[in-house]
């Protein structure tokens, strides 16, 4: 039997909401997993990329064995119910960028697990998808949103449950995402934070987080731009990703830029705006990184309302 998935990349935190926000995008990854006739194959993993942006290095180096995190995710469904997972061919047609922070690693999880979870027979509820998803991610704000699609908020609880509720983004304001030509490691990015924040730090963003909610809900522009600002994540952050500052001062002042932040975990970087300013905003960012010898692709996206969906299951 083989089954393929489509998985949407996802942007996260936005600013504020440091690993309990998420949204999902409409630039896909495709997983498929078939069991392969012949025993003691073992399991074979493929990845094919469909983007210029991705380094071949980068590629080259994606593990193609249990180490995979993609076979994580599927052993870990596989040994839920008593079994282990042998036999079997994963390919991966990526078309999200690596390393680029619009959740690659969470697509490849969630794909994984949906694709195991419907050739098992459908033993995992979403509760449990959801759960092993987020202990093989490590934070629920990618998974989520890539599971269930929309923007989410999102919360992993002591016993490890997931806590969702999807938030509406309104229509009039744009999502550009600017897409540099270097890559940041999940695990470097995580490295240049501090273990320990001030008091004053952590309900800042509590505030803001509220801000940002209430904004949704009432559509207030105002409210949003002070809602993105954040002192969790992104000030430490901000060395690993040059001229981000420019580009957030460059904005700052421009007609109808609402804000401007890292994508996850960067280098990506999400600007939201309304009207019909978008070829300004690009014309910005391309120029300002252009002085940092950085090229960039940037497209403006709507959200992406649908989560990960099963495009193939048939037997071989």
């Amino acid at each position: 039997m083989k089954i393929s998935v489509k998985v949407p990349a996802t942007t996260a935190n936005f600013g504020s909401g440091f690993d309990c926000l998420g949204m999902a995008l409409p630039i896909y990854n495709i997983i498929t997993i078939e069991e392969t006739v012949l025993p003691g194959t073992g399991i074979e993993i493929n990845v094919i990329s469909e983007t210029d942006d991705d380094d071949d290095f980068a590629i080259e180096h994606i593990p193609k064995d249990e180490t995979n995190i993609i076979y994580k995710a599927v052993e870990m469904l596989y040994n839920s119910i008593g079994q282990s997972p042998s036999e079997l061919r994963i390919n991966i047609k990526s078309q999200i960028p690596i390393a680029k922070g619009l959740g690659s690693s969470a697509s490849i999880i969630v794909g994984g697990l949906l694709a195991a979870n419907e050739l098992l027979g459908k033993p995992a509820d979403e509760a449990a998808l959801l759960s092993i998803a987020t202990e093989v991610e490590g934070h629920p704000d990618n998974v989520v949103p890539a599971i269930v699609g929309g923007l989410v908020m999102t919360s992993q609880e002591h016993d490890g449950s997931i806590i969702y509720r999807k938030l509406p983004w309104p229509e009039e304001w744009h999502l550009t995402i600017c897409i540099p030509n270097y890559e940041i490691a999940t695990e470097i990015a995580r490295s240049v934070l501090p273990k320990e924040v001030p008091l004053a730090d952590a309900t800042f963003n509590s505030r803001r987080v509220a801000m940002f909610v209430e904004a949704l809900h009432t559509k207030d522009a105002g409210l949003m731009k002070l809602a993105l600002q954040d002192r969790l994540h992104q000030p430490y952050r901000m060395k690993l990703v040059p001229g981000l500052q420019d580009i957030i001062d460059n904005l700052k002042h421009e007609e109808n830029v609402i804000g401007c932040v890292l994508s996850g975990a960067g280098p990506s970087i999400l600007v939201i705006s309304q009207k019909n300013n978008l070829d300004r905003i690009k014309s910005i960012v391309n120029d300002t990184w252009e002085n940092y010898n950085v090229k960039t692709d940037i497209r403006t996206l709507k959200v992406e309302s649908n989560g990960a969906q099963i495009l193939e299951a048939s037997y071989l």
